[in-house]
């Protein structure tokens, strides 16, 4: 349960903020968790749940392609994770750093954060009092509490800008009233097949390469952890396969994509409770949620001020991620071709490049990844110079 409560707020957030059912968030994030669990022959203690590095590429292109055409899109996120699986199952890890280095990761992650950041703003500005009573939460909790509840900063802020709301009477139950306690969420309950369309299959494609490079050094984490080498049994192929499988299924059942959850790893770390199968326990507890129809509602009534105060720090944070990510792997921006790569990348996301084809469009996370790969397979790398002893007088 406490597993699920650390992962719970970040995992219906997403479907929040791009549009989505948050029951339905909370299933196949359950669902996906077991599914990553049989194929890692239940060895692996992670919990899958809703990616943020989705949430602009969704919101982008359900306006162009609607949602059923942009979730039948999330199964080229599959297809990424599916063709990283077989690579490092044939060459193992060096494919995977040749191709996505921490010169290319970084500037991607911080394109995450920071592309997301003026939707925070819009929600916020809805009422900046809400906004700054949620975002103040957050940041107390993660400056002075400790333990278990340092781990929930998003849960606190919601649920204190949710009882500040209730005061100020901006919170409307008749949604909460009308609905049933025990449902299916809409898009399980009258399940059909996607209507699969080739544009937004192939515009999520590149915008799958970060939470790849994210899976990797979660698994790695979860290995020191658990003090047990995931990577080698079952393998970095394997866990690779789940959660690609796990982002098939989500796409089916009308979700967001999944990803690795570092939160709970964060929570293991401070329990010492490694056991695959409590994490099983709190998928199915997932699940269990996911049918209180009440909680889905209640999920829904959220002010969407109180949303935009804790996506002020989150969204921010994403970006701190990835100066982190440039920092710890020593990226020597003063080599010509690293500052390139940072700089191109940077700039054809913030400024909102696009590349248009017909009815193909291309731009923001995914063309900027793209073209940060190819620069830096294509850019010469630069020898180091190895400063010189001065001679003994």
């Amino acid at each position: 349960m406490q597993f699920l409560f650390v992962a719970f707020g970040a995992t219906v957030l997403v479907p929040l903020l791009v549009g989505l059912n948050p029951a339905t968030a909370l299933f196949t994030a359950g669902l996906g968790t077991l599914i990553f669990h049989l194929v890692t022959k239940g060895k692996v203690p992670i919990f899958l749940g809703s990616s943020f590095a989705f949430i602009a590429p969704i919101i982008a292109a359900s306006k162009q392609w609607g949602m059923p055409g942009t979730l039948a899109g999330i199964l080229g996120v599959s297809l990424v994770y599916f063709v990283m699986s077989a690579l490092i199952k044939w060459q193992g890890q060096k494919v995977i750093n040749r191709l996505f280095p921490p010169v290319v990761i970084g500037p991607v992650i911080i394109l995450i954060g920071l592309t997301l950041s003026g939707s925070a703003v819009d929600m916020a500005k809805t009422n900046w009092l809400l906004a700054a009573v949620s975002l103040t939460t957050a940041i107390l909790v993660l400056t002075f509490c400790k333990g278990l509840i340092k781990l929930v900063p998003v849960v606190c802020g919601l649920i204190v800008g949710y009882v500040v709301a209730l005061c100020m009477g901006k919170i409307d139950f008749s949604g909460v009233l009308s609905a049933s306690w025990f449902a299916l969420p809409p898009s399980i309950a009258h399940f059909h097949l996607p209507q699969f369309e080739w544009e937004p299959f192939v515009y999520m494609i590149p915008v799958a390469l970060a939470p790849v490079i994210e899976h990797i050094g979660d698994v790695y984490v979860v290995s020191s952890v658990a003090e047990k080498d995931f990577v080698s049994d079952p393998g970095l192929h394997r866990t690779m396969l789940g959660d690609g499988l796990a982002c098939m299924a989500a796409s089916f059942l009308g979700g967001p994509p999944v990803t690795t959850y570092s939160e709970v790893t964060g929570a293991m770390s401070i329990t010492k409770v490694t056991d695959p199968q409590v994490i099983r326990i709190a998928a199915f507890t997932s699940i269990v949620f996911s049918v209180i129809g009440k909680l889905s509602a209640f999920l829904q009534s959220i002010p969407s001020a109180v949303l935009g105060g804790i996506m002020l720090l989150l969204f921010g944070s994403i970006a701190n991620v990835g100066i982190q990510n440039l920092i710890n792997h020593h990226v020597d921006l003063s080599q010509t071709r690293n500052t390139i790569i940072v700089s191109v990348t940077l700039t054809l996301g913030i400024g909102g490049a696009v590349l248009s084809y017909g009815n193909f469009t291309l731009g923001g996370i995914g063309l900027s990844a793209v073209v940060g790969v190819v620069l830096n397979l294509l850019l010469p790398q630069q020898k180091v110079k190895k400063e010189t002893e001065p001679a003994n007088k």
